[in-house]
């Protein structure tokens, strides 16, 4: 027997985050690369590369120095930033909530999203038999992963052009039955609008519906909204799931500093909505971690209702937009046909097909990172229904964008070639 042996078989198969290993492939030819002028520029990560507000910097130093900041926290959160949190949902979304009660610190919502679904599977052996998560397809790349080492069944959602990226629910519920599971088994339902990969959102009408759904069958309602605050036009302003009416009865949504204040490493969000759901949520919390540096609460609570934060969330957009507006111009340069391609006016992701001489996803991005040197992710990463396509972040700086597209050029990367 091996020490490996002794990890759970769901352990065992769990396969290492995608973006670590396009980030170690791209490592590895880097030496190469460097050689003939094709220094990896990285479109892979979904993930700011520009530094936070000024501002919260300056109040993490602030923090440093105050009495007692260095002490455990609690893993539900400092009343002040818990508090800061109930302001910015009341603002923001027009949703209320009690601070005690309803909002639940997040060492970043990627980590609290694993832990719900963890508490909410009771780990089968029989596949047939397992609890089931119903998940985006394309989706965020780690949520079937987080069932599958839970235990669980993540069981696809196709978000397509056919169905407007918003799937009929019955109709999802009816395959489910025909592929030999029980519907009973469902547990909960992920919505992640605006979506990644694709950039797509959902209307208020559509949204309604999952939760009346969700409401319907006693599934809990887990919406990842970290990119709500990542948009281009007013117009389309993404909403909270808890604005809608009977959501607070059946949701739970995750948010981020991550995206929208670029505080990618310091590692802070929450969670908020049913009160059950979150007390839930807290116990096995107060077991496995002792709360966010309290630093770090502190300037979050700071920059979450400033107006410099706001600034910096209006500023960034903008930049955001500018990129994706070089990013749509090169790749129609180089042929691609937008007339079948949906433009997102929200995050910083770009949903291309492949060229039509390639096969598969991995085979075009690996081309291209050979090649090129330029780092794409391949849509299969994201589910069955994302291969035949390839995701870009426009998260570089303007010039590097622009010096991908001169070697996609000049490297013969063209859609129809």
């Amino acid at each position: 027997m091996t020490i490996k042996e002794l990890f759970n078989d769901y352990v065992q198969d769990l396969q290492t985050y995608i973006m670590f290993r396009i980030k170690q492939m791209a490592s590895d030819l880097k030496p190469q690369l460097d050689k003939i002028n094709r220094t990896p520029i990285f479109l892979s990560m979904g993930a700011p590369t520009q530094n936070p507000p000024e501002f919260v910097i300056n109040k993490l130093k602030e923090a440093l120095t105050i009495e007692g900041i260095h002490t455990y926290s609690s893993p539900k959160g400092e009343k002040y930033f818990l508090d800061a949190v109930k302001i910015r949902m009341k603002n923001r979304f027009g949703v209320e909530l009690d601070s005690n009660k309803q909002i639940f610190s997040l060492i970043g919502s990627k980590e609290g999203i694993a832990n719900i679904i963890r508490e909410l599977i009771n780990p089968k052996n029989d596949e047939k038999e397992r609890d089931i998560i119903l998940v985006p397809d394309p989706g965020y790349a780690s949520y079937k992963e987080m069932v599958k080492v839970s235990g669980g069944v993540g069981y696809s959602l196709p978000l397509t052009k056919d169905n407007n990226y918003m799937p009929d629910l019955e109709e999802i519920i009816n395959k489910l039955k025909s592929d030999g599971y029980d519907e009973k088994k469902i547990k909960a339902l992920i919505v992640n609008y605006p979506n990644n990969p694709l950039g797509v959102g959902a209307t208020r009408e559509y949204l309604q519906n999952v939760v009346d759904f969700c409401k319907k069958r006693n599934i809990l309602l887990i919406s990842d909204a970290a990119y709500c605050d990542m948009y281009f036009d007013e117009k389309d302003k993404p909403i909270s799931i808890l604005e809608l009416e009977g959501a607070m009865d059946i949701a739970v949504e995750f948010h981020s500093f991550s995206k929208p204040f670029a505080m990618t490493g310091w590692r802070i969000g929450w969670v908020c909505g049913n009160e059950e759901a979150c007390s839930m949520f807290g116990k096995l919390k107060s077991t496995i971690d002792t709360g966010i540096f309290k630093g770090i609460q502190y300037a979050a609570s700071q920059v979450l209702n400033s107006n410099e934060g706001e600034k910096y969330i209006i500023k960034a957009n903008e930049d955001f937009k500018i990129k994706q507006e070089i990013a749509l111009n090169g790749f129609k340069e180089l042929g691609w046909d937008f007339s079948q391609v949906n433009i997102p006016n929200a995050t910083f992701y770009l949903w291309l097909p492949i060229p039509k001489r390639y096969k598969t996803s991995w085979d075009f991005t690996c081309d291209v990172l050979k090649t090129s040197g330029v780092v794409l992710v391949p849509g299969h990463a994201f589910g069955d229904y994302g291969e035949g396509f390839f995701r870009i972040s426009i998260v570089c700086s303007e010039e590097k964008l622009k010096e991908v597209f001169k070697r996609l050029k000049d490297d013969g990367f063209y859609y129809n070639k």
